[in-house]
């Protein structure tokens, strides 16, 4: 009856274990992917083209619908010209990500950017590369306030 219980204890303490690194693992990835969000954010809310060059893969595109319903986009190159004439300056507003979804070395987070004329909701897909999850698409919309 002793050799049961050790061996139930056994079983209990490596399903324990096994359950404790699950869990672990996606904290900490989802610590790295907020990582990487939070240095967009940081970006947009300082004006820090460096910022969002390192969260952003080079290559990566941002899209939304344009007043006239039909698709817009802008490369990294072209949307980083937008923060020329605020670059440094804080921007009033509040960013907060809203929601975090992660499988393996994919991501996606929803942003909400509230600032005092206009909201924006972006949708940012991630993917780690290596050992760092970089933006690679950028889905938003905005619409005032």
């Amino acid at each position: 009856m002793s050799t049961m219980r050790v061996s139930l204890v056994a079983i209990l303490m490596t399903m324990l274990w096994f359950a404790t690194e699950a869990a672990a693992k996606p904290q900490s990835e989802e610590a790295l992917v907020r990582q990487t969000v939070e240095t967009y954010l940081h970006g947009l809310k300082f004006n820090d083209v460096p910022s969002l060059k390192k969260a952003f893969y080079p290559e990566a595109k941002l899209f939304f619908v344009k007043k006239d319903g039909t698709l817009g986009q802008l490369t990294q190159e072209q949307w980083y010209k937008g923060f020329a004439a605020s670059a440094g300056k804080q921007e009033e507003g509040e960013l907060t990500v809203v929601a975090t979804d992660i499988s393996g070395n994919a991501a996606s987070v929803k942003v909400r950017e509230v600032y005092p004329t206009s909201v924006y909701t972006d949708y940012v897909s991630l993917l780690k590369l290596g050992t760092e999850w970089k933006i690679v698409n950028k889905v938003y919309m905005a619409e005032k306030r």
